[in-house]
């Protein structure tokens, strides 16, 4: 049923990030200035005018604060420096300048769950346990002169690591050089509210805040997501900081439902804008096993959770829309066809994705349907999860076959490959060695050849971007879906104030029918041809998509 209009939805104006789509930046892989092999912020400067061109409102960007790079950036050491590979805050005030000069504002990635070993707060934290900074972290006596329980981190092994000088374990959700700060502590929050303020009032247009889900964790109780305390917190951070600014909020939350993304981005209870929630990435993954336990994925699966996610948000609250980011493979590669409908996958997974309601997000790349890169072997692969994955798994028995397939298939370096931008040496992303190989196939997918295709990947996000300014049924449109389809086929409605689109993607490399029981009065866009709504039988071709007004 086509519910009621709601209230969230301040008919066709809403807040400006409802209206926004969201191109994300990975500064070590986008554009290097100055021939180090490390993208920087002059780099992403000199692609300003690329980003306009292209529409987009705001730039997420992955984490430029100092750093000693053992999670590339997701470990900060100090949260109001710049990483000096990345430049100065001389170039980031400039980025935010010459962003806004063209319409775009720059979302900060905030990871305020950990920081870095090197922080000031841990060095001083670790030298006694009567250190005023100690508390600023999660330590525990020894069990039994053992870890003080079995919780574990997410990059593999414990998530306590002993430290010898004072003989306390302390926690690390993720890498041991990644410490858990303490949220209990009244002095951790005061001081992380300041740091976000001295950058709310430099201009940026909001935070994208990493697992700030785990921020509530009660480690004794071996809880770590969605603590009792977690929305009083946030409540409180709203109140202390971005509250008072006409900003963004997007909270990484890996383990959200509908209903606990209510509590989050609900306007009533001032905590975030929205979250990311990653249900429908789970799907090929084995139940109750983790990422790299693979299974193909169902279609009907991701119809059913999308559609969820679409419809029980109400007034209540505001979803993200996202195939890709800087912690996924490349959705062509993962759940389209990279071999011989790249293009037109590609094409599918934007016009499918940007026709629903929340605020897309485009990852860099994205827009060129850039693609994972395979590797042979383990000496290859940067990222720390994955050696970290590959070591444990190889010394329980698996085989390196299997483990490195799963890397091709799930590893974090995939989306991480430098942005292509040209079929010159090292894609046109810089003069020097790049810190991660550039994709081999650089010289068939490229910027330069993208814009100079009208028909190329690139002009449909550029249309798609487009026609969310100009159609309000984009952003605040009610959704239904089709129900009476092929399971390869995706197919749903919006429709507002009397106005009715029809979106139908055909998700396989096979040709499937579809039955039209609507009368087409106009195409909107389509990533094909040879599309005909002649007859009510349509012939969707393999990843065929289009959108029309009935």
């Amino acid at each position: 049923m086509i519910k009621e209009h709601n209230e969230l939805q301040e008919e066709s104006t809403g807040n400006w990030w409802q209206n926004a789509v969201v191109y994300q930046i990975y500064p070590r892989s986008f554009q290097d200035s100055n021939g180090d092999g490390i993208g920087d912020i002059q780099g992403i400067i000199q692609r300003i005018d690329y980003l306009a061109k292209l529409g987009i409102t705001a730039i997420w960007l992955s984490p430029v604060y100092q750093s000693p790079n053992d999670d590339n950036g997701y470990d900060i050491s100090d949260y109001q420096e710049i990483m000096t590979e990345f430049g100065t805050m001389a170039d980031m005030e400039e980025l935010i300048q010459k962003a806004e000069e063209v319409g775009i504002k720059i979302i900060m990635d905030l990871v305020v769950n950990h920081t870095s070993d090197e922080h000031r707060w841990f060095v001083e934290a670790r030298k006694s346990k009567n250190n005023p900074y100690r508390d600023y972290y999660i330590w525990r006596d020894p069990v039994e002169g053992k870890e003080p329980n079995e919780l574990r981190s997410i990059f593999s092994g414990s998530a306590w690591q002993l430290d010898e000088e004072t003989g306390q374990y302390y926690l690390h959700l993720f890498s041991k050089r990644q410490p858990d700060l303490n949220w209990e502590n009244q002095a951790v929050r005061k001081d992380v509210y300041a740091m976000m303020n001295f950058w709310l009032e430099k201009g940026i247009g909001g935070f994208r805040m990493d697992v700030i889900d785990l921020i509530g964790k009660l480690p004794d109780d071996m809880l770590t997501a969605n603590g009792p305390k977690l929305h009083t917190y946030l409540r409180e951070m709203n109140q202390a900081s971005f509250g008072k600014y006409d900003v963004m909020t997007v909270g990484e939350t890996w383990g959200a439902t509908p209903e606990i993304a209510k509590l989050y981005s609900d306007p009533k209870r001032q905590e975030l804008s929205m979250i990311f929630q990653f249900e429908h990435m789970g799907l090929d993954q084995q139940e109750g096993k983790d990422k790299w336990d693979l299974q193909p994925l169902s279609v009907e699966k991701l119809k059913e959770v999308l559609s969820k996610w679409q419809t029980s948000l109400g007034s209540q609250g505001w979803n993200s829309l996202f195939w890709n980011n800087h912690d996924l493979p490349r959705i062509i590669s993962r759940w389209g066809n990279d071999r011989d409908y790249r293009e037109k996958s590609g094409k599918m997974f934007a016009i499918l994705l940007h026709m629903m309601k929340g605020t897309p997000y485009i990852y860099q790349g994205e827009e060129l349907g850039m693609t994972n890169r395979p590797i042979t072997s383990i000496e290859e692969v940067e990222d720390i999860e994955s050696v970290n994955m590959y070591n444990e798994r190889l010394a329980a028995g698996h085989s390196e076959e299997k483990l490195i397939h799963s890397i091709n298939v799930k590893g974090r370096d995939n989306a991480r490959t430098p942005m292509q931008w040209d079929d010159s040496k090292n894609a046109g992303f810089t003069e020097g060695t790049p810190w991660l190989p550039v994709n081999e196939n650089y010289h068939e997918i490229n910027a330069e050849k993208a814009l100079e295709n009208p028909d190329s990947i690139f002009y449909t996000y550029q249309k798609l971007i487009q026609l969310r300014k100009e159609y309000p049924l984009i952003v605040w449109g009610d959704y239904e879906l089709v129900n009476t389809t092929k399971a390869e086929v995706f197919a749903y409605y919006r429709e507002y104030k009397g106005e009715r689109w029809l979106i139908a993607a055909n998700f396989s490399s096979q040709s499937h029918t579809f039955e039209l029981k609507d009368t087409v009065q106009e195409l909107i866009i389509s990533n094909s041809s040879s599309v005909s709504f002649a007859s009510s039988s349509i012939q969707l071709k393999p990843y065929d998509a289009w959108v029309v007004r009935v």
